[in-house]
């Protein structure tokens, strides 16, 4: 037992489970709109099933698909496959038994969903192999990350609105602008391994005006969204509030010191994610 509760441990430690809230409360927030607020439990309960599973398989399979360059940086040399805690074997079996988990919660939710999880696995595990290849593997996990609202309201629909497409583009903006910011950590590392991305091919200063500018176009995709869906005051002070958490996000780091990245990356996107959700369900039910 002790045994299997360390490998367990390992295991959400690997997938890093607790940062699920990332993409979650915009999932959830597409709930709310696709259902014009709440739809059956059932149907909550396999969505959360199924953004946890597809969430699992892609951080697993990234841990798989990058053991060997984790193991020659510095920062990353310490996690579970490179420190020899978890077996290349075991880590893939657990991928491939999430991804069977999503593909099954999808069937439970309506045939659409289905029909679509290859398409959704097919960008979640290819983001690994992004930034071997192009510096714009930040916009490929945004995209991992933005499938969550649109994927929630077909999940609910068993249909695609494209005005849910906003909220989609304006996650991988978000997601896409905070990964650029935690990218410049792996500065020295990227160059010297050949790897791709904004800060390794344009500067860390560069990459900062990059991320910004996502920033910058993921609030104006929200208040899009906020004129497509009827948004109320309740609704417009979430953006608000979105706006200036991006903002201090913005302010614990810069080019010269990325020691608070950290606290940048994991505590403030959780925070704004969760913001959004509270503002938008708060402006649903007092338009009811």
């Amino acid at each position: 037992m002790p045994g299997i509760w360390s490998k367990t441990r390992t295991t959400l430690e690997m997938i890093k489970w607790e940062h699920s809230i990332f993409a979650l409360p915009f999932a959830l927030t597409s709930v709310l709109l696709a259902a014009h607020g709440l739809p059956a439990g059932r149907t909550i309960v396999w969505i959360l099933v199924a953004m946890v599973a597809a969430r699992s398989s892609a951080m697993a399979f990234n841990r798989w698909a990058d053991a060997e360059l984790d193991a020659a940086n510095p920062r990353t040399r310490t996690r579970a496959i490179p420190a020899g805690l978890l077996s290349r074997q075991f880590v893939l079996g657990f991928t491939c038994i999430a991804a069977l988990v999503f593909v099954l919660a999808t069937a439970q939710l309506n045939r659409l969903t289905l029909y679509l999880s290859p398409v959704v696995l097919v960008v979640l595990l290819g983001y690994s192999y992004l930034k071997r290849f192009t510096r714009w593997s930040h916009l490929g996990l945004g995209l991992a990350l933005g499938l969550a609202p649109t994927a929630a309201w077909i999940a609910v629909r068993g249909s695609l609105d494209p005005r849910i497409l906003v909220l989609t583009a304006a996650v991988t903006l978000w997601a896409g602008g905070f990964d650029v910011l935690y990218s410049c950590q792996d500065f020295e590392h990227d160059r010297a391994a050949g790897l791709h991305s904004l800060p390794q091919s344009a500067g860390i200063p560069a990459a900062f005006f990059a991320a910004r500018a996502m920033h910058l176009g993921q609030l104006a995709l929200l208040a899009w969204l906020a004129v497509l869906f009827q948004f109320r005051t309740l609704g417009w002070l979430g953006i608000a509030a979105v706006a200036l958490l991006l903002a201090y996000e913005h302010s614990l780091v810069s080019p010269r010191d990325l020691r608070r990245l950290n606290a940048a990356f994991f505590t403030m996107n959780g925070v704004i994610a969760t913001v959004f959700l509270a503002f938008v369900a708060a402006d649903l039910w007092l338009s009811r």
